[in-house]
């Protein structure tokens, strides 16, 4: 008999599969595809907040596929941090859903994108249940596949370009981790999270653990764009449509930081001295080297493909200070930013669809032809920017406060620094795009028709909402983000779901 852990595990693998599937039948009618692949996003996020409350009511959930016990068959698990993963997938993926229909265009939509988009969907959360570092593999590459098509999608030259810089590295990042799990496994004779967090610590070769822990490193940082590993992001984020963009903001760099934080809370803490000293030094290179590559370009999208791996160094530095807190703060830092980041993508496809153009030099009077989205550009931008009372402000409170009670003083003079060069790069895109008078060698576009409007907007109304809610009624998300924290710091609990039966 089928338990409800059971489905509701398998459920955010589930409709995003069925969606998928549905898609492909209906592959001749776009406008069937267009509803099917909002209801289905839609049906993706119900059962993520499900999951979400039935792990905060009842604790962690683990199920073995084909009941087979742990650690020989495949484990789906999730705890606080994984389900509110999940959760954040299905907002994204419902914003994009809904976002494409107006941003898309007729030529992608016949050629499959809202499959990729749901197939794409599917291996995100697959790497958010997993509870085996193989099948994270697995996942991993089900969302390399989705996601090349996607960036490559329409056959511009600039997309394929990007594409090809993003699957070489992506391929890479692969390599890697295929490598490190085979050793993983002829150390520990396993691949089960769970069973590894047991067996690790026994092992009697240290050296051999931390050499393992480095490669994971590797691996995953490729995926999360960390210093110096970020090379191939801004290259490739900015080349596809704006909704694949901020999808990608929004969820792929995050899966890699969500295995960062897994592996280094739950199986590679033996020497966290030595590693997770090394995390935080990245964490700080990769801040300072993705703002600065933002103040210096002049291109709306470029702007923000480097802001995304200077963020990335906030969450990082939340796993280098390693303390519950800083863990605390990092999962509500990720969160903020998946809104702000991806909310910042859309708007500048929406102004984009307006004026023709992504480059600042070309762009001006926004704030007085379109005020409704200068109000949400400024909600997202000084979130991202870190100014209170909005979230990113708390995410920084966060990370901060947990940095000075470990005495971490430079990091922190770091994260305070790169937050006031991001505020200057966002007041660039202001200055240029929203504040100075709209250049007059340029001719006027079109106005977009009401429904049109309404698909780009409600998106970015609906993200730019839960940024002030984040930011407005912090404590219950934070709540939820220090639950989540005190569970990774607690393996016990992890390793007694999965190893139950056994």
């Amino acid at each position: 008999m089928t338990k409800l852990p059971d489905i509701l595990l398998v459920l955010p693998l589930i409709v995003p599969m069925l969606t998928a599937l549905a898609l492909l039948a209906l592959w001749d009618h776009r406008r069937w595809q267009q509803a099917v692949s909002a209801v289905g996003a839609t049906g993706l996020l119900v059962a993520g907040l499900v999951l979400l409350s039935s792990v905060w009511r009842h604790g962690i959930l683990a199920s073995q596929m084909g009941n087979w016990p742990a650690p020989f068959g495949i484990t789906l698990v999730a705890d606080l941090f994984s389900a509110i993963m999940v959760v954040l997938a299905g907002v994204m993926g419902l914003c994009t859903a809904v976002y494409s229909i107006a941003n898309i265009g007729v030529s992608r939509e016949q050629t499959g994108y809202y499959v990729l988009l749901h197939f794409l969907l599917m291996g995100v959360c697959g790497s958010f249940l997993t509870g085996d570092l193989f099948n994270l593999y697995v996942w991993f590459e089900l969302m390399l596949l989705a996601s090349f098509v996607l960036i490559v999608l329409g056959g511009h030259r600039r997309q394929l370009e990007g594409g090809i810089k993003y699957v070489t590295l992506s391929l890479l990042a692969s390599m890697v981790l295929l490598a490190a799990t085979g050793m993983v496994y002829g150390a520990a004779g396993t691949l089960n999270m769970a069973d590894l967090a047991m067996r690790l610590p026994q092992l009697d070769r240290p050296g051999l653990v931390t050499t393992l822990a480095m490669l994971f490193l590797i691996a995953f940082g490729i995926k999360a764009a960390i210093f110096p590993l970020y090379f191939w992001l801004p290259a490739s984020y900015h080349t596809p449509p704006a909704a694949v963009s901020a999808l990608f903001a929004g969820l792929l760099t995050k899966v890699g930081v969500y295995a960062l934080v897994r592996v280094f809370t739950l199986l590679f803490t033996q020497e966290v001295g030595y590693t997770h000293s090394i995390i935080l030094v990245i964490a700080g290179g990769t801040m300072v080297s993705g703002v600065l590559g933002a103040f210096a370009q002049t291109d709306f999208r470029r702007i923000l493909s480097f802001h995304i791996i200077s963020q990335i160094g906030y969450m990082v530095m939340g796993l280098g200070l390693y303390s519950p807190a800083a863990v605390a703060a990092a999962i509500y830092f990720i969160a903020h930013n998946i809104f702000a980041k991806s909310n910042l993508f859309l708007i500048s496809g929406l102004v984009r669809q307006m004026e023709g153009t992504y480059r600042l030099k070309r762009l001006g009077g926004l704030y007085a032809s379109q005020p409704l989205l200068t109000v949400l550009f400024l909600i997202s931008a000084l979130s991202l920017a870190g100014l209170p009372p909005l979230s990113g402000f708390w995410g920084k409170f966060g990370l901060a406060r947990a940095g000075f009670a470990q005495g971490q003083y430079l990091i922190i003079g770091v994260s305070l620094l790169v937050g006031l060069v991001t505020l200057l790069s966002m007041l660039k895109i202001w200055m240029y795009a929203f504040w100075r008078p709209r250049p007059g060698r340029r001719e006027s576009r079109p106005p977009l028709g009401l429904w049109t409007r309404v698909l780009y907007l409600a998106p970015i109304v609906l993200l730019a909402g839960l940024i002030l809610a984040m930011g407005l009624a912090v404590q219950p998300f934070f709540l939820l983000a220090e639950r989540a924290g005190e569970q990774l710091f607690d393996p016990g609990q992890y390793m007694q779901a999965v190893l139950e039966a056994r």
